[in-house]
């Protein structure tokens, strides 16, 4: 690896989600900062899904994850806690084939379940909001790759005007944010 690309930098781009300003985030810590949800949300979104279908916990994350065209994935730390406190409350039932536990709602879940389903969290994503987000995604990516090639079969000269292109670009963004 080059001298210029340290090792706690490789990360800036790992499960980083891009910000998109206010309001686009809904509910929740973080307003406007992209990442964490609150608990509440995670709740409500099981329950809605498991309304519409028995699920594993982690079909749940990959339905999450493309209902809202990546802008939202919870972590399984965030998800599997919540099916567990569902189900000591006794609105979830498990049942556990070919080594999986497949969450269903139980009667009691039922109530509940509907009203999260009539709000539930990945409404707020409109399919223009998710549209913007897998630009901002493929476009920051596509920065990376071309980042890379530069880092590592540039010369010293295009790596010092790579890193001259990217101090201007993060100041112009700052400019947009501050108009």
């Amino acid at each position: 690896m080059p001298g210029w690309m340290h090792a706690e930098r490789r990360y800036a781009f790992g499960p980083w989600r891009p910000g998109f300003g206010p309001g686009m985030h809904g509910r929740g810590r973080g307003r406007g900062r992209g990442r964490g949800r609150g608990r509440g949300d995670v709740r409500a979104a099981i329950l809605a899904l498991l309304a519409e279908r028995p699920m594993h916990g982690y079909e749940m994350i990959q339905e999450l994850d493309s209902r809202t065209g990546g802008i939202w994935r919870p972590s399984p730390g965030s998800v599997y806690p919540t099916l567990q406190l569902l189900e000591d409350e006794g609105l979830i039932g498990s049942e556990e084939t070919d080594g999986r536990r497949r969450f269903t709602l139980t009667e009691a879940g039922r109530a509940e379940a509907g009203q999260a389903a009539a709000n539930a969290p990945w409404a707020e994503y409109a399919d223009d909001t998710v549209s913007q987000a897998q630009d901002f995604r493929e476009a920051a990516f596509g920065i990376m790759s071309a980042l890379r090639q530069v880092g590592f079969a540039g010369t010293d000269e295009q790596r010092a005007r790579a890193l001259e292109v990217l101090n201007e670009t993060k100041r112009k963004l700052y400019a947009i944010l501050a108009d």
